[in-house]
This record gives structure tokens, C-alpha cells and sequence, in this order.
């Protein structure tokens, strides 16, 4: 069953990210606004993974000093995706 989010982020130059879930294998992302070259990477990384595994790869990256960045924000994104009944 496939499953969507458009999670607005906190703390990242990304604006947003659009998640799209195929039971638990990551089919589609894309982010609003950061590092176009960076999220894009991600985006390619992670599609058609385990998004358990990407849970637990990208939760915790920091940014710039932050306590948070793009990577850990797809993670809390899939996170609040996986929750949705």
C-alpha cells in the first residue's frame, strides 16, 4: 500500500520533503529548497530502500552545528509516515 507525506522540515535550509512509502520500501523523495547537488544525492541513495535501514543510517546527522540537517529530517519524515495507519 502506498503511502505519502509532504513533511515540512525544522532547522534545514530544505524546506520540505515529499515522501512517498511502498509498504516499507522508500519509492519516490524529493526536497523544496537546500543544497540542490545534496538532496538530490539523497534522493537517489535512498529510493527503492528499506526505510527502516535509512532510519537508522540518517537519524542524528548535524548540519553546520546544528542538531539537525537534510538527512536526519527524511529520517524523522519516514518515521512520521511509517506511524500513519
Amino acid at each position: 500500500m502506498m503511502k505519502t507525506i509532504d513533511y515540512t522540515t525544522h532547522g534545514t535550509c530544505s524546506r520540505s520533503i515529499h515522501v512517498e512509502l511502498d509498504g516499507n520500501t522508500i519509492h519516490k523523495v524529493s526536497f523544496e529548497g537546500g543544497c540542490p547537488g545534496n538532496t538530490q544525492g539523497i534522493c537517489h541513495l535512498v529510493e527503492g530502500r528499506d526505510a527502516d535501514e535509512v532510519i537508522r543510517r540518517l537519524k542524528g546527522i548535524p548540519c553546520r552545528g546544528k542538531t539537525t540537517s537534510c538527512p536526519d529530517q527524511l529520517a524523522h519524515a519516514l518515521e512520521e509516515l511509517k506511524q500513519q495507519g
